[in-house]
């Protein structure tokens, strides 16, 4: 297995050290990058056979980025490594394509078996999760009716931008992103800016 080739994506900087250090003696770890752009743009340059990726991250979080990659790569092997334990973080992750979920608690013991299935077209579902991935019952993921754009412009709010200040950004006007609040607002039934913030730091659009 030390011919497969990794791409590691996360941001907080000591956790992405104990990872190269489980990933290192096994696999071939051809790069490391901190934000879900640059995980697009590692996978386009570096063609990585299995990318190990956090979900919460700056620029796209990994499922965004991972339906970038799906563009130009039908056949990117990722697994998301997440301190989300909720089964809709699992879903949203396998319905964008992964092949893989591990909860960051349980990387030491599954991380190495969860790369070595992905290498071998397999999908690798953390047990502390699998059982719940089959109750049919879980509710829908309330993230899903955003789109992109809403995603995007829900991020720079968390990080205090006006609204001016989104647009100017995201070379939008005004008035489109707040047309875009608005239906975020009516979609998630949330009232104030400070709810919509909430929001996305409770459902991982955003890191708290």
């Amino acid at each position: 297995m030390s011919c497969v080739r990794v791409l590691l994506a996360d941001d907080h900087r000591i956790l992405a050290e104990g990872l190269k250090s489980l990933l290192v003696p096994e696999f071939d770890l051809i790069g490391v990058v901190e934000d879900g752009r640059a995980m697009v743009e590692a996978a386009k340059a570096l063609k990585p056979d299995v990318i190990v990726a956090d979900i919460t991250m700056p620029q796209l979080n990994g499922i965004e980025a991972l339906e970038e990659i799906r563009k130009f790569d039908h056949h990117a092997r990722v697994i998301f490594l997440t301190m989300h334990r909720d089964v809709t973080y699992a879903r949203r992750a396998l319905e964008a394509g992964a092949v893989g979920f591990v909860p960051k608690h349980s990387a030491l013991r599954e991380l190495v078996l969860a790369v070595r299935a992905a290498a071998q077209g397999r999908i690798y579902i953390s047990p502390t999760l699998a059982g719940e991935m089959q109750n049919p019952s879980e509710t829908a993921d309330p993230v899903a009716v955003l789109s992109l754009r809403q995603r995007e412009i829900l991020r720079l709010l968390v990080d205090g931008l006006t609204t001016r200040e989104i647009g100017s950004k995201l070379h939008i006007s005004a008035r489109t992103v707040e047309a875009h609040k608005y239906r975020m607002v009516e979609s998630l039934k949330v009232k104030t800016n400070a709810e919509l913030i909430h929001f996305a730091i409770k459902h991982g659009v955003v890191g708290p």
